[in-house]
């Protein structure tokens, strides 16, 4: 696989070589750790390997004060991290990459990830930005690009409007596809989403950023070349409207499921929680908000990190820790509670 910066192409082995030489200290005690750092209803996840090597998809707001990179600076604090390797920017949406210029002036960030492509009149500011914080330090991600965050595979499944070729995780023809709803495309930065597949130790992680409905068909139908998955972060904040096509969301057959939703962004129905609680042996869900606008469709309070839809929010992290013995352990940084799971 090779990776493209902006002014050249960079072999596997080069990326290698950069992140060897730049490896944070901090090592996660033998377990890959994912953080989903309260944005309210913007992206920013956080995904720390066992050697320590870090990637954030996504980065949050422009909130007043810096507030979403002063959340993130602190979630890497208290994981032990004083730089971040990798920043993968899904796509150019305020939620998504709003706050760069602000964490990038927090910490040290080395290599920057993106889509590659153009982007609508209306998000061009966020392009702007991103390139000017970039730099010479962007690179340019494909479909089927994969590298390595120390012992973590990284495979891009979305770039640009392409889709990965391979079949993956048990993936084949799809029998749900054949009376399933089509709907047509949403804004067309969504379709360029740079989603991306971790996996360690048998445990599989999909973030697709916020990856439409119609894209999400052309992945799982007429094959389901993603497969099943053990942890998925919800498309578009738990939006199902115009996302979480039952033929793609059922085909995956996550174990579990973490909603990266606000108070009243993501999940604004009854409807969306539930086509998740439908998914087929699915273990447990969590929210990083109560949705207020689902009133009776929101998962256990234990599982939800935050509440409030006011200032006053603190901002509470989930976090998934993941051990080669095949578990992971779901904790909820505002009370403590905890639930681990076996990789199907």
């Amino acid at each position: 696989m090779r990776i493209a910066s902006a002014r050249r192409i960079l072999p596997l082995l080069a990326v290698l070589l950069a992140l060897s030489a730049g490896a944070s200290a901090q090592s996660g005690a033998g377990t890959l750790d994912i953080y989903w750092i309260d944005v309210e209803g913007g992206g920013a996840t956080l995904v720390i390997a066992p050697t320590g090597e870090s990637m954030l998809l996504d980065v949050g707001w422009p909130r007043p004060e810096g507030r979403d990179a002063r959340r993130i600076a602190a979630v890497m604090e208290e994981a032990g991290l004083e730089k971040l390797d990798y920043m993968l920017i899904t796509h150019f949406h305020t939620d998504h990459v709003g706050s760069l210029r602000e964490l990038a002036d927090l910490v040290p960030i080395d290599h920057y990830l993106d889509h590659g492509g153009e982007t609508e009149e209306r998000n061009q500011q966020w392009r702007d930005l991103y390139l000017e914080v970039a730099g010479d330090a962007r690179m340019v991600a494909s479909a089927g690009d994969r590298m390595s965050l120390g012992d973590v595979d990284v495979l891009m499944i979305s770039s640009n409007m392409e889709l990965i070729e391979e079949t993956l995780n048990d993936g084949g023809p799809n029998p749900l596809c054949a009376d399933a709803e089509r709907r047509p495309p949403a804004s067309a930065e969504n379709q360029r989403t740079l989603g991306a597949l971790f996996t360690f130790a048998g445990f599989t992680f999909v973030d697709l950023g916020d990856l439409d409905w119609d894209m999400e068909m052309k992945l799982s139908c007429p094959v389901n070349r993603l497969g099943t998955v053990s942890l998925y972060q919800t498309s578009r904040h738990g939006a199902f409207d115009g996302a979480g096509a039952p033929a793609h969301l059922y085909a995956m057959r996550p174990q579990v499921v973490v909603v990266n939703n606000g108070p009243r962004k993501g999940i604004t129905a009854p409807h969306m929680y539930d086509r998740i609680t439908a998914v087929p042996d699915i273990e447990g869900i969590w929210q990083t908000h109560l949705a207020l606008e689902a009133e009776g469709h929101n998962t256990d309070d234990d599982m939800i990190a935050n509440f409030e839809d006011t200032d006053d929010c603190q901002g509470h992290w989930l976090r998934a820790s993941v051990s080669p013995d095949g578990t992971f352990t779901m904790t909820n940084g505002r009370n403590g509670y905890s639930r681990t799971y076996t990789v199907r």
